[in-house]
């Protein structure tokens, strides 16, 4: 069952947990207003005991630096935790953003939140972020 965690009137986040992944799926802008509003967000859930995470960026409108720094901040909290993140449904938009950035090479993203939950998480898979694993 998803639940509203963030409603703003230019953006919201709801998640859901599917096969083991708290899917976050954020609807609107990630700016230097909202950001930090998803990273207080992230933070309560990882107090409540989730780990591994999916960010859904499927019907994010507007993504700015500050979006991208909340991503890495995010990131880094997860880590702590010994938990995971995916990114899923990156338009080629916000994919020239982490592309412009260097950070495509550090996430691994998904065409789908489907396709990202479909294998269940596994415990420390940050642990070698920011450098992915060569697989």
């Amino acid at each position: 069952m998803r639940t509203n965690i963030i409603r703003h009137e230019s953006m919201m986040v709801s998640y859901d947990v599917v096969n083991g992944w708290t899917v976050l799926e954020t609807d609107g802008e990630v700016d230097a207003y909202t950001a930090p509003m998803i990273r207080e967000a992230v933070i309560k859930l990882l107090d409540e005991g989730h780990r591994h995470f999916v960010l859904d960026l499927g019907f994010v409108t507007f993504l700015d630096s500050m979006g991208l720094g909340v991503i890495v901040a995010m990131t880094k909290r997860i880590r702590e935790h010994e938990g995971s993140l995916r990114i899923a449904s990156v338009s080629g938009r916000i994919l020239k953003l982490f592309d412009l950035s260097g950070m495509r090479e550090s996430y691994e993203t998904h065409p789908s939140t489907s396709e990202a939950t479909h294998s269940a998480p596994s415990p420390g898979g940050l642990a070698h972020w920011p450098h992915p694993t060569s697989g």
